[in-house]
């Protein structure tokens, strides 16, 4: 734990990790002269992408700082809704002022929280209440999804490892139950246990269409799901296919209902 992770409370490493990120995005947009290159899967090209992290980088430190901003109302339209018009109202797409501007407002996010006063209540983020933690947490899972796509579109090595993925588990727990699709998991009734290869483990249970998700699995699941932890991370944020990754055999189920693991990702719908 660095002195910064401990003064804020941070879950080790945390602080590092989401410096880190930054640093390594800016790396991979420093330099590039045409940020017009289409992002993989995406309607954005770099330079827009790049700017999106810019700006929601500056949100999240305003909302660790105390300042209320409202964006979006947290379903996927809404939030898409918001990010076009935030792209508008911003013109800047060069790479190497938005480098800087991903590595201040990430750096300025981190301060904010571990500024801030022990016991301070939940902030309102974009994805709901949170605390200054998980926002921590919401920041490096926004900024590796983002950076996955900019490395990509750009030929470079992505910044998506296991400690990072971990990391972002406690934002991710949390978002589960307020992203799940109602009509796909519309008079569902199950238990899953989630297992990342040589890491944490987590419940997700549920009832006739209600979710549940805990830190501790439960007792008895259906279906237990052991998933290397990048595909883990890249498939909860829509950004590899979980059929695929059955077949590379990065994916495992067991249990006594085994076939509900493909069903699994389709239960939710990433912003």
């Amino acid at each position: 734990m660095t002195g910064r992770d401990a003064r804020g409370a941070l879950p080790a490493g945390l602080g590092d990790a989401v410096r880190a990120t930054a640093e390594e995005i800016a790396a991979v947009l420093r330099g590039v002269a045409d940020t017009s290159v289409p992002v993989p899967g995406s309607q954005w090209t770099v330079g827009e992408a790049a700017a999106h992290l810019a700006q929601a980088n500056e949100l999240m430190a305003e909302l660790a700082a105390g300042q209320e901003r409202r964006y979006g109302d947290g379903t996927p339209q809404s939030l898409a809704a918001a990010n076009e018009r935030a792209l508008a109202e911003f013109d800047e797409r060069a790479a190497e002022p938005l480098a800087g501007m991903i590595v201040a407002h990430a750096d300025a996010c981190l301060t904010a929280v571990e500024r801030s006063v022990a016991g301070a209540g939940d902030v309102v983020t974009p994805l709901g209440p949170m605390s200054r933690a998980v926002l921590a947490s919401y920041l490096l899972t926004h900024m590796l999804g983002h950076g996955y796509d900019l490395a990509r579109a750009l030929r470079r090595r992505h910044m998506v490892d296991r400690e990072r993925v971990e990391l972002s588990l406690p934002f991710l727990i949390t978002a589960m139950p307020r992203v799940t699709d109602a009509a796909a998991t519309a008079r569902l009734t199950a238990r899953y246990t989630i297992r990342l290869w040589g890491g944490s483990r987590f419940g997700v249970t549920f009832t006739d269409g209600a979710v549940t998700v805990t830190a501790r699995p439960p007792d008895r699941p259906d279906c237990t799901i052991l998933i290397e932890p990048v595909t883990f991370f890249l498939m909860a944020l829509g950004r590899t296919d979980p059929y695929g990754a059955i077949a590379r055999g990065r994916v495992f189920a067991r249990g006594r209902k085994p076939w509900l693991a493909p069903r699994f990702p389709g239960l939710f719908k990433a912003p």
